[in-house]
């Protein structure tokens, strides 16, 4: 064979070295579910908090609807997800960390991402109104508008961008309520909105340190990290907690002196557990090592104890009522 045919049938596979990966029948699927981010579906376990707050969970059909939420919310979470790293594609690519993802490496088309993330987005809302009711619905629907306008632009907006992040973690801790007919204490709801934006705010708190410790050169692309200072972002955990708890120990006093407080005041003992936890958390949120709030909950033996407990007080306050 000449050298020039030689060179021929080279060239294609040299200039092939330089194109994206096309995506095959089995890593476009493994790259949507990874777009849908499975580690995150742990939050959606907040859907069983009204549930649990009102002593309603130990029913077949509260099993079952509750499997049902959960199932959905992920969807919608996934939808946003998916929509979000679509319209981040371009500056994802030039992030160190995030150009691994599957829409930014070229292993999930762009338009594939769109139309995955809008299917689930109109899916999982009519899903809801079929199998649950039209107000689990109307939540899902609101999770999913509230948080498409925090990814076009409610993120650039300070202090909103804090308030929508939490505000989707008190709609998983509503929806098992609404979708099972459960009134919501007005506590209950004050505690959960506040603990998630303690938690939020922390997190935010741990990502601004980081990025003070090391001039900018992590590659945090967050929109408005920046624009905190330290000293604001510490300001709103600390107020966030101290709010949590106070509301915590509201809800757990309304049923003193009612009558209903069994053996032991079971519910008013857990607000010890409650505050340590609270103290707890904030050791990392002081120390700015609250930047994965999951990989907190789950490693630390400490919390995890001290939530066992929590547990337990809580679940012989429901046994008593």
């Amino acid at each position: 064979m000449s050298e020039r045919s030689t060179t021929l049938l080279e060239e294609p596979k040299q200039a092939g070295t330089q194109l994206p990966a096309r995506p095959g029948p089995i890593s476009l699927p493994l790259g949507i579910l990874r777009t849908a981010r499975p580690r995150q579906w742990v939050k959606n376990v907040l859907v069983v908090a009204a549930p649990v707050a009102a002593g309603e969970l130990f029913t077949r059909h509260t099993f079952i609807q509750l499997a049902l939420v959960f199932a959905l919310f992920t969807a919608a979470a996934s939808a946003v997800y998916l929509i979000n790293d679509a319209r981040d594609a371009d500056a994802d690519r030039a992030h160190p960390e995030k150009r691994h993802r599957p829409v930014a490496a070229g292993q999930v088309p762009v338009p594939v991402a769109y139309a995955a993330g809008a299917l689930l987005a109109v899916l999982a809302p009519a899903a809801a109104a079929i199998l649950c009711s039209p107000m689990t619905s109307a939540v899902l629907t609101a999770y999913v508008g509230m948080q498409l306008a925090y990814c076009i632009s409610l993120k650039h907006v300070l202090v909103v961008d804090l308030a929508v992040v939490a505000s989707g973690f008190l709609m998983r801790a509503m929806i098992g309520g609404v979708a099972l007919g459960i009134p919501l204490s007005r506590w209950f709801l004050i505690t959960t909105g506040f603990g998630a934006l303690f938690m939020v705010s922390a997190k935010r708190y741990s990502e601004a340190v980081t990025m003070a410790a090391t001039d900018g050169k992590t590659g945090a692309t967050r929109a408005l990290l920046s624009a905190y200072t330290t000293g604001y972002l510490r300001f709103v955990w600390q107020l966030a907690a101290g709010v949590a708890t106070l509301a915590y120990c509201l809800w757990a006093m309304e049923s003193a002196g009612l009558g209903d407080e069994g053996l032991l005041p079971w519910r008013q003992l857990s607000m010890i557990a409650f505050i340590l936890a609270i103290l707890r958390y904030a050791v990392f949120a002081d120390r700015g090592t609250a930047g994965a709030p999951e990989d907190v909950v789950l490693r630390d033996k400490a919390l995890a104890l001290i939530a066992l407990v929590w547990l337990a007080l809580y679940g012989l306050a429901i046994a008593d009522w």
